[in-house]
């Protein structure tokens, strides 16, 4: 091919749907309403590899349009056999459509025709305009249309790796010419498509007969001479032989609303992908391949930064004679962009960026400050001036690096882009500025030289405007939400508080997390040593899934789980399962190798992560769960167990630090459960609570109609994961599964329980309504977490949804209580001048260093700000205990 010559690209859009959501796990891809995207994700990225390995200039993609084609009416076993779509592929084939209209791709379908149909007429058309052809697809009946200017690409192994079929490879493969292959399909028959093949006649035969008589219908002319039994099979079944050949024939003269020089690759509407990669919750890395891929040209299409804000001019004033002329109007607000090193108690920044309201900047490096602009910028970012920045708490640390305690953050367009879209999997600057602006970060020059270099000077001023640009327009997004005040006077007052536990941290004892260490190594190769002696086999390794299904289901037998493309599954979910309804040793001994090495490598992620300081500075993440919680990472606190003796050994690990005198911890009590009785107004639940009552068994007493203490252990454990369950949308059958009982059984528990406690049913009923009527949930601090997929006609995603809108008020309520009540023990213990710190927040509990001395009027703080962090209709509970380690002050 030259580059001149037309290519034409035609993609089978069910196929390759198809096998990208078999490639790719669908719970790994889904968004956070529950709309499954593991099939448009893998198309997404099976095209984006395409565009670039083969340059098409012109391109369509075809879809089927339903089940029911001239086909089935002809032959009303064509292709039944097959299975009913699995829910979480329904919906993702529009999609699919939504996107490719955005990337400027031409999709194409016709009713009561296939796909094939469609790109064999397109195929036909093509070869006259001097046009070479790639189809994309996975069915073989496509190889009829291979010729010199027409190849097929065939997936060999999900969508990664394609062959392609050209009339030699045919030949190689079939041992015939590609216009022969339909007469081959024909005797062959077709299992993927129900059509019946001539017994005793398979592809070896077929192609030989097929060779002797040049085509089908010289051999049907002539079945007479086929000897033996094998004759009399296809003479027997000439008709039926006939019908296949007319049902793999492809039809090539459909009226179709373009012709193959009517689809060239148009330019793609980025700002209309950009909504839609967020909309599906994808990661900026695809988006930026895929964009890449179809070669979208940005002008004319995204605006550019320059298109509605003053020009950028780039002072050459010293840094603190350019603060100095601004004394009178920083309470304005300045917006700061900070590169360097965001790490907790191990940052450093290199370079910043500031620019006022007038979109007058400058530029420096820290290296290079003379002492007055050094003083000058300490000055101004350790005072109260507001600043408007992009994930400050960052740049808190990589300031703290340099001795310098930021203050003053006024805005960080980071967590207010997250209240406006929770749910994203990124809010990088860049994909904020897209997302809310429609523009992207502009890389032209500015309006003068800067003291930086010219690359350096221009990203950071760049940055430094789209933050001041979004100040403004997401305070706009959040007034017209009623957010703003989440937003100004929560969130980014919490900002300051996780930036100074993370940089204090905690305390480690790392002989005793080391000691532990070795106790689970030796655990998880007992386990593995047991579990290799009941399967007889000494190579066994338990996290080899393959060696695992021979060991579970051939060695010993066990009931198959799930069918997966690989096997039978060895996932957690089934294999516990598998040991409740099918107990075995080896199950045990696997269930408890997983525990342990789960144990193991949280012990060594926790060792891993201690500082020279000898102190964890674990990361909290205000913009990652939809809820509104706060989640931990490098490393993970959140995931240690609470209530098992490992658990409780590793929090032993963690220990008041020099200088202070014990670790206070204190924490709600049920608060979940407060939210949903003050939310549902449920009288039995409200009263429940004002008498104090232990609410499982006053609830437990009313279900199962005994005297509360007559509540057995059991029947407490009951009620308890059934209250938990209902607001995470537990089902009748889920609850029996969760307490290994008769479905029956659980329903009779849940009507028991909706009869004494009707407000709850209630208002279950009306929250899901409510959100699929407004299309998003609310917390009592007007959080807010959009659900769209309510909507959806895939069940599993509106299932999922609707569990999601149960839970996301309650649990971002809860969140938002907690983040409320960290606020004002911070502030209370800044007021009473104490040493004492909060070092931690973990789900409801707060963690509290406290110092000599201090550990009464500090405790005193904490239960009083804790109680007063809101009004509910219950009483709050607050359990509140002192130690020389974490496990010491559980309560």
């Amino acid at each position: 091919m030259t580059e001149a010559k037309n290519r034409l690209m035609l993609i089978d859009g069910h196929s390759m749907a198809f096998r990208a959501f078999f490639a790719l796990p669908a719970e790994n891809f889904s968004t956070s309403g529950g709309q499954a995207t593991n099939a448009v994700y893998g198309f997404l990225s099976m095209l984006s590899t395409l565009l670039n390995d083969e340059q098409p200039t012109h391109i369509a993609v075809a879809f089927d349009v339903g089940r029911t084609t001239f086909r089935s009416e002809m032959f009303p076993d064509y292709k039944a056999q097959r299975a009913a779509t699995p829910e979480e592929f329904k919906g993702q084939v529009p999609l699919i459509k939504e996107v490719l209209e955005t990337l400027g791709i031409t999709t194409l379908e016709k009713e009561n025709y296939e796909a094939d149909d469609i790109i064999a007429t397109l195929a036909t058309a093509a070869q006259p305009l001097g046009f070479e052809t790639l189809i994309v697809t996975g069915d073989r009946d496509s190889f009829q249309l291979v010729n010199d200017t027409t190849t097929v690409l065939y997936p060999m192994k999900g969508v990664s790796v394609l062959h392609r079929f050209t009339p030699e490879a045919v030949q190689e493969k079939y041992g015939l010419a590609p216009n022969q292959y339909p007469d081959f399909a024909a005797l062959r028959g077709d299992p993927s498509d129900n059509l019946p093949s001539v017994p005793k006649v398979g592809e070896k035969t077929a192609t030989k007969w097929i060779v002797q008589y040049g085509n089908l219908e010289n051999l049907l002319n002539n079945a007479e001479e086929i000897k033996g039994v094998v004759g009399q099979n296809l003479r027997e079944r000439i008709e039926q032989v006939r019908m296949n050949r007319t049902l793999t024939e492809m039809v090539r003269d459909l009226a179709l609303p373009y012709s193959p020089d009517q689809l060239e690759l148009k330019s793609a509407d980025v700002n209309a992908v950009a909504e839609k990669f967020d909309a599906l919750e994808f990661g900026v890395n695809l988006r930026e391949r895929v964009l890449a891929a179809v070669k979208a040209d940005a002008n004319g299409v995204v605006k550019q930064a320059t298109d509605s804000r003053p020009e950028i001019v780039v002072s050459l004033d010293s840094l603190d004679a350019w603060l100095g002329a601004r004394r009178d109007t920083l309470d304005n607000g300045i917006a700061i962009y900070l590169t360097g090193t965001p790490t907790p108690a191990g940052g450093d920044a290199q370079a910043i960026a500031l620019i006022d309201a007038d979109y007058q900047a400058t530029t420096a490096y820290f290296a290079d400050l003379t002492p007055d602009e050094e003083r000058a910028l300490i000055d101004y970012l350790e005072s109260d001036a507001p600043k408007f920045m992009h994930e400050a708490k960052a740049a808190y640390h990589m300031l703290q690096g340099r001795g310098i305690t930021l203050n003053g953050i006024a805005h960080d367009t980071a967590i207010a882009a997250y209240l406006l879209r929770p749910g994203q999997r990124t809010y990088e600057l860049k994909d904020v500025y897209q997302r809310h602006l429609q523009r992207q970060l502009s890389t032209e020059e500015t309006g003068q030289l800067s003291l930086l270099d010219a690359a350096t000077s221009h990203e950071l001023v760049n940055a430094a405007a789209a933050i001041r640009e979004l100040s403004e327009e997401l305070t706009s997004q959040l007034q017209a939400i009623d957010s703003f005040e989440l937003y100004r006077d929560l969130e980014i007052p919490l900002v300051t508080v996780l930036a100074q536990m993370e940089n204090a941290g905690i305390a480690i004892d790392v002989d005793t997390l080391e000691d532990q260490l070795e106790t689970f190594k030796a655990q998880v190769a007992a386990e593995e040593e047991a579990a290799r002696a009941l399967a007889g086999d000494e190579t066994l390794l338990l996290t080899s899934p393959k060696q695992l299904q021979v060991v579970l289901f051939d060695t010993l037998g066990l009931p198959k789980t799930k069918k997966t493309k690989t096997g039978y599954s060895t996932a957690a979910k089934e294999i516990e399962a598998l040991a409740v309804n099918h107990p075995h040793p080896f199950l045990d001994h696997l269930l408890a190798h997983r525990e342990y090495q789960k144990m193991k490598t949280t012990l060594e992620g926790l060792i891993k992560a201690v500082q020279p300081d000898g102190r964890i500075h674990t990361t909290f993440n205000q913009t990652v769960a939809s809820t509104g919680r706060l989640s931990s990472t490098d490393p993970n606190l959140q995931n240690i167990p609470v209530r098992t003796p490992a658990g409780r050994k590793i929090r032993s690990a963690f220990v008041v630090g020099e200088g202070y005198d014990q670790l206070l911890t204190a924490d709600y009590s049920q608060i979940e459960m407060r939210v949903m009785a003050h939310l549902s107004q449920d009288a039995g639940l409200i009263e429940a609570y004002k008498l104090g009552e232990d609410l499982h068994n006053y609830v437990g007493s009313k279900v199962f109609d005994v005297p509360v203490d007559e509540v057995t252990p059991e029947l407490r454990r009951r009620v308890k994961a059934m209250s938990y369950g209902l607001v995470y949308g537990l089902s009748a059958f889920g609850l029996s599964q969760q307490l290994s009982i008769a479905p029956g059984e659980a329903k009779h528990i849940m009507e028991n329980y909706f009869e004494r406690f009707g407000g709850v049913k209630r208002y279950l009923d009306e929250v899901v309504n409510q959100a699929r009527q407004d299309g998003y949930t609310q917390t009592l601090f007007g959080r807010r977490r959009y659900l769209p997929e309510l909507a959806s006609t895939n069940r599993v995603a509106r299932e999922n949804a609707e569990r999601a809108a149960l839970n996301a008020p309650i649990q971002g309520t809860a969140a938002d209580i907690i983040k409320v009540a960290m606020l004002r023990v911070d502030r209370e213990l800044k007021k009473a001048k104490v040493k004492s710190r909060v070092l931690l927040q973990v789900h409801d509990e707060l963690v509290v260093e406290i110092a000599p001395g201090e550990l009464e009027h500090v405790r005193a703080i904490v239960e009083k700000e804790m109680d007063s962090a809101i009004t509910l209709r219950v009483p709050l509970e607050i359990s509140a205990g002192a130690g020389k380690n974490w496990d010491e002050a559980a309560h």
